[in-house]
């Protein structure tokens, strides 16, 4: 049974109560300092870091069991075989790559990785490519149309679960290209790319191979020079920014050490002397953040006297800078995802 209020203070006193509780949230909300940024930006991830987005999962992670399944091979005189590249590859290193969405980028990123893993076969690692979409039929299609363009004798194929994948991988659609590096039918590493970028994500997934089948690491340029020339013509007659910007991303990394700084510097540079409007950019970029008075948000010292130096090597015939850099943006605290 209720105990009735023993006199009017009561009743007052639980209105008060009650009308608190109904105006916490707002309260409450009212209070929280606004950041600066979208949390999602403040997000980072250690492998594959979409640029301003949070860190997304694609494929099984890092420890988890490396599950088997199937793969339609779509060319050479296999195509139209099913296969299961882990059970071939019977606990041995293996790189799998998915591709979400054929692009240039993606197609890019598959074709110089797997043909550093094809160097590498004789060692024990094993590679696939795999295409995921919906119109299995059109995919086979769309794999001979382009076999240009991928690397000769590494199985590759579509998928026969159509755009999801291997229903056990739990693949995200989101993402452009899914890569797993794995030993002993265990994930060993996990990278889910939004925006493929050679320059940056292309040593990390290498690096993550040696670390499993050993040997030294590979230079970018090496690597960069083995997948063909299409990028470096391209860059030639019609250099892209964001490809331009993706170069620089990797020296101005504020955790860089000196010799990864040396790496992005000599790709920059061979990019430099193939192209004279690379050249200009790279020239316009730098005597903008030397220019801005906010060089030490760029990078460590290292690469900041790479700045200085192509400011005046390759900007000294460029016209003033503005009052505030147009490029690359201008984070307040600069990292890899909001360089230039």
């Amino acid at each position: 049974m209720t105990r009735p209020f023993r006199n009017r203070n009561d009743g007052f006193v639980l209105l008060i109560g009650l009308a608190n509780l109904a105006f916490w949230p707002e309260c409450c909300d009212a209070q929280t300092p606004t950041p600066n940024e979208p949390p999602t930006q403040a997000k980072a991830s250690e492998d594959s870091k979409p640029p301003a987005q949070e860190r997304l999962f694609s494929g099984p992670q890092v420890d988890e069991a490396l599950s088997p399944m199937n793969l339609t091979l779509g060319l050479g005189d296999s195509a139209g075989q099913t296969i299961d590249p882990v059970a071939l590859a019977d606990g041995k290193p293996i790189v799998l790559v998915f591709v979400h969405d054929i692009n240039r980028p993606s197609i890019a990123m598959t074709r110089i990785l797997t043909q550093y893993t094809l160097s590498r076969a004789k060692e024990g690692l094993h590679t696939a490519v795999i295409l995921l979409a919906e119109d299995t039929t059109g995919a086979q299609n769309t794999l001979k149309r382009i076999q240009h363009a991928l690397t000769a004798n590494v199985p590759t194929g579509v998928s026969p679960d159509g755009r999801e994948g291997p229903g056990s991988y739990g693949l995200n659609r989101s993402v452009q290209m899914t890569i797993l590096v794995a030993n002993k039918n265990r994930i060993t590493a996990n990278f889910a790319l939004v925006q493929p970028s050679l320059q940056v994500d292309l040593p990390k997934v290498v690096r993550s191979i040696v670390a499993q089948v050993g040997g030294p690491e590979p230079k970018l340029s090496d690597l960069l020079q083995a997948g063909g020339v299409e990028t470096d013509r391209a860059m030639q007659s019609n250099p892209d920014p964001e490809a331009i910007r993706s170069l620089v991303r990797p020296l101005i990394q504020l955790d860089a050490q000196d010799n990864q700084v040396d790496k992005a510097a000599e790709v920059i540079e061979q990019a430099v002397e193939k192209s004279p409007l690379v050249r200009k950019e790279i020239g316009r970029i730098a005597r903008t953040i030397v220019s801005s008075g906010k060089l030490e948000n760029y990078g460590t010292p290292h690469a900041q006297s790479y700045l200085k130096r192509w400011s005046e090597k390759y900007g000294q015939d460029l016209p003033g800078p503005r009052a505030e850099p147009k490029s690359p943006d201008s984070p307040k605290a600069p990292d890899a995802s909001k360089a230039p």
